[in-house]
This record gives C-alpha cells, structure tokens and sequence, in this order.
C-alpha cells in the first residue's frame, strides 16, 4: 500500500529548481508519485516503502536541504 511522506525543501528558486527535485525524488527506488510546491517550499511523495533518508538524500544531492515536515503539515524546525 502506498504512503506519502511530505518534505520541506529550502533553496528552490525556479521552476528549474522544481524539476530538478522532482528528478531526483523519482529515482528514488519505490516511490510512485512526486509533487513539488515551489511556493510553499514542500514536496509530497507517495511511495511503497521508499526510505525517507534517501528521499532526503536525494534532494539534498541535488543541491537543495530538505527535511521531513512534522506532524500537521509543519516543519519539525518551526513554521
């Protein structure tokens, strides 16, 4: 069954910074869906039993820091 799992990316400029994370999420192995929200700053992945290190592994190898948002919707590092 597949989850989702929502990150908070920081550095995205453009909607080239948008495509790049969206690359690197889907290769990540297991993740089946990616959505990525230049103006809030988050992306949403829906995956089956991707590691959610290496989702921000991946983001974070693409240039851009990244970390899972809490509980609600938030950063676990504040609003």
């Amino acid at each position: 069954m597949a989850e989702k799992v929502e990150l908070v990316i920081e550095g995205m400029g453009c909607e080239g910074c948008v495509a790049a994370v969206d690359k690197a999420l889907r290769a990540v192995p297991g993740v089946r869906a990616v959505a990525v929200d230049l103006e809030a700053g988050r992306a949403t992945v829906e995956h089956e039993g991707a590691d959610p290190t290496a989702l921000v592994r991946a983001v974070e190898k693409a240039g851009y820091d990244a970390r899972p948002a809490g509980p609600g919707g938030q950063s676990p590092m504040g609003p």
